[in-house]
């Protein structure tokens, strides 16, 4: 005789028990992976969404213009994709999209995904690093961007009009949506400690979620003696924490170890 087939009641999935984010990417980042994947906390999964990208060329104020307008019709249907998996978070890999048209710009994006994806939480990068800054009481801030001269601009516009006053910004002008990532680190440490840091500022932020630099500016940070926050670990920060856990990690930044 055989045994009777058992079937269990349907519950929650064990994988991603405290908080399943899912990570919208374009196709060309490398770094969103790379970071996420060294913020280990027990019970948290990350899972990675990517919308294609035609026009990967950024050389010019027209191409990066171009650039945002071929991805905008391509981010819904990575959105659906991470939706079928059961997600409890969504969080926008991507940062120039987040900053463009200012806080209204940003607020039209936001309601859009927001329609998309209902009750769920959403994180983007503007918005976390708007949070990560207040958390500081930072006002006066520097910024890195791997843009060129037309998103450099938006970035001032969302920050001006969030409270901030720039003081200085650096954008490295980055020839294309995938060169962005293969900027040597020192590039990145000199241009932080020679052009963007002084006294007159409060801290120093790195945007553009395709520039890794979670692995020195923690060094940076300690070097300086004030916040130096990348966009990527903001963000994955803001998702963390909205889903009410509250782990500290050590070595990834004052974010993770104070708030």
């Amino acid at each position: 005789m055989r045994d009777p087939q058992v079937v269990s009641e349907p519950q929650e999935p064990w994988i991603g028990l405290r908080g399943r984010i899912g990570v919208v990417i374009p196709a060309t980042n490398i770094s969103v992976e790379y970071d996420c994947q060294r913020l280990t906390i027990p019970g948290i999964t990350w899972h990675f969404g990517r919308f294609p990208v035609d026009h990967t060329d950024l050389s010019t104020d027209a191409d990066f213009e171009r650039f945002l307008e071929g991805i905008r019709p391509t981010i819904a249907d990575a959105v659906a994709d991470l939706m079928s998996a059961e997600m409890t978070c969504i969080m926008m890999g991507m940062s120039s999209e987040t900053f463009w048209g200012g806080l209204q710009g940003n607020a039209e994006f936001l309601a859009a995904v927001q329609r998309q994806i209902g009750a769920l939480g959403l994180t983007t990068g503007a918005n976390a690093m708007v949070d990560a800054l207040n958390r500081f009481d930072a006002k006066r801030i520097a910024v890195l961007t791997p843009y060129q001269p037309v998103g450099d601009q938006q970035v001032r516009n969302f920050f001006g009009e969030s409270g901030f006053e720039i003081r200085r910004l650096k954008g490295l002008r980055c020839r294309s949506a995938t060169s962005i990532a293969h900027v040597p680190r020192g590039d990145v440490i000199r241009t932080v400690l020679k052009e963007l840091d002084g006294d007159d500022i409060d801290a120093i932020i790195q945007v553009g979620t395709n520039l890794s630099t979670c692995d020195f500016f923690p060094t940076i940070e300690q070097m300086v003696g004030k916040p130096c926050i990348p966009i990527n670990v903001a963000t994955a920060w803001h998702a963390v924490r909205s889903l009410g856990v509250n782990d500290r990690i050590v070595g990834r930044g004052r974010l993770f170890e104070e708030f």
